[in-house]
C-alpha cells in the first residue's frame, strides 16, 4: 500500500479527503493541530503535529512517503504578506520542496492552489491555465510562487507536481446557494469532484513533469477550463451547480 502525506490534514478539504483516501492508502497526516480533529480519522493514521513553516520540524515527515498532498497554508484571501501569508504560503512549501529534493521515495507531489490565481481576469473570460496568471489578492499571488516552485522543481529536480486551482468547494451537505449569482455557479466545485480529480491525480502517468490544471464540476457555464484535467488526467466530473 502506497504511503501518502497530506499536509493541512485538518482544514476543510484535508479532512473530507482523508474519509476518502483512508481504505486505499497508508495516510500520514501533519497539521500544527489536530485537537479538533476526528478521532475516528487519526485510527491507522500516522499523526504529525508539527509547524512546517519552520525547515528543522520536516526531519523524518517525508520517510517512505510516496506521494504528497499538499494543502497546507493560509486560505484567508484577505491575508497581508507579513500578517499572514509568508510562513504559511511561501516557506512552508519551500520547506516541502527542499526536502522533497532530498527523498529517494517521493513520486509526486499534489498541490493546491486556487481560482484567486487568475481571477482578476473579466467575469465574462473562462480562464485556462495555459494562460498568464492574473491574481486578484495576495493570496492568489502566494498561490502564483507556489505554481512557479513546483514547476522549478519538477523541470530543474525531477520532482513530479500537479498543481489544482480551486475552485468554489463544497463540502457534503454544503450545496449551492439558491441565491448564488451566474458567476458564482460557475465556480462550483463539489467535494465528491474533488475527491475524484485528486484520484485522477494520483493514478494518471504525465507526459510532462509538471501539469498545473483547474479544479471545478460540470457546470454549464464554467469560470475555469476544464479540458486539461479531463484530456491529461481523465477527469469526469460528475456535478453541475447550475442543475440546483
Amino acid at each position: 500500500m502506497d504511503k501518502l502525506l497530506i499536509t493541512g490534514a485538518t482544514g476543510t478539504i484535508g479532512t473530507n479527503l482523508v474519509k476518502h483516501l483512508q481504505s486505499d492508502y497508508e495516510l500520514v497526516l501533519a497539521d500544527i493541530d489536530f485537537s479538533d480533529f476526528p478521532e475516528e480519522l487519526k485510527e491507522g493514521s500516522t499523526i504529525i503535529e508539527k509547524d512546517l513553516s519552520k525547515l528543522e520540524e520536516w526531519e523524518n515527515v517525508l520517510k517512505d512517503v510516496d506521494y504528497v498532498i499538499q494543502l497546507a497554508g493560509n486560505p484567508d484571501a484577505g491575508a497581508e504578506f507579513y500578517e499572514g501569508l509568508l510562513d504559511l504560503n511561501y516557506k512552508l512549501p519551500q520547506n516541502l520542496y527542499m526536502e522533497a529534493d532530498k527523498s529517494d521515495s517521493v513520486k509526486r507531489i499534489i498541490f493546491a492552489s486556487s481560482i484567486h490565481a487568475s481571477d482578476a481576469y473579466p467575469d465574462n473570460v473562462q480562464v485556462k491555465t495555459l494562460e498568464p496568471a492574473r491574481p486578484d489578492d495576495l493570496y492568489g499571488v502566494s498561490k502564483v510562487f507556489l505554481e512557479g516552485l513546483a514547476s522549478y522543481y519538477a523541470y530543474k529536480k525531477g520532482i513530479e507536481s500537479i498543481g489544482i486551482r480551486i475552485g468554489d468547494y463544497k463540502s457534503p451537505g454544503e450545496g449551492v446557494d439558491p441565491e448564488a449569482d451566474f458567476y458564482s455557479r460557475g465556480k462550483f466545485f463539489s467535494y465528491r469532484d474533488m475527491n475524484h480529480l485528486i484520484d485522477c491525480c494520483l493514478k494518471a502517468e504525465l507526459e510532462e513533469p509538471y501539469l498545473l490544471v483547474n479544479g471545478i464540476s460540470n457546470n454549464s457555464f464554467p469560470r475555469l477550463d476544464i479540458d486539461q484535467a479531463r484530456i491529461k488526467l481523465g477527469y469526469q466530473p460528475q456535478d453541475n451547480a447550475f442543475d440546483e
